[in-house]
């Protein structure tokens, strides 16, 4: 486990892993990855703004990543990628990002390894009520989204042949 991660997962309320194969570098997958908006996944994230507005918070309007290519995926710290902010990634082999709203800050790690091999591994840590009320509510939606988004990172450019 890359040092970084360990720190993270230490004291989170939430840890999770998905894997998945494919034949790509580690920038093609995150391209994938956050590329991947289909219109179910948009529907979505319309349902979950209007729960977040029952619990009293703001969502801001999702940002497109649509069309993202390898070359445009930021590893330097503190540039974002969507509503992500890039905290520590290094070429061919990791890349985490975070995300922090009032009810919780979520983590996104990708780590790549041998054999096309990649763990997508989310972090989350509650700041108040709001957090696990919000996480559980929407934790079964959360692993089909991650899912769908990492087999599109994995399938990266077979979409675009």
């Amino acid at each position: 486990m890359i040092p970084q991660l360990r720190a993270l997962t230490e004291g989170a309320d939430h840890v999770d892993v998905k894997t998945v194969e494919g034949d790509v570098t580690l920038r093609e997958f995150l391209a994938g990855f956050i590329s991947y908006e289909p219109g179910w996944i948009r529907l979505l994230y319309r349902v979950r703004a209007g729960f977040v507005r029952l619990l009293g918070m703001r969502q801001d309007e999702l940002p497109s990543a649509r069309g993202l290519r390898p070359g445009d995926i930021p590893f330097a710290p503190g540039e974002k990628l969507a509503f992500f902010t890039v905290e520590e990634a290094e070429e061919d082999r990791y890349f985490v990002a975070g995300a922090s709203e009032s009810h919780l800050t979520a983590w996104l790690a990708v780590v790549a390894g041998p054999g096309g091999r990649f763990d997508v591994v989310t972090v989350v840590k509650y700041h108040r009520w709001t957090g696990p009320v919000y996480f559980n509510v929407i934790r079964p939606f959360h692993h089909l989204v991650v899912t769908a988004m990492a087999r599109a990172g994995a399938g990266y450019g077979s979409a675009l042949t």
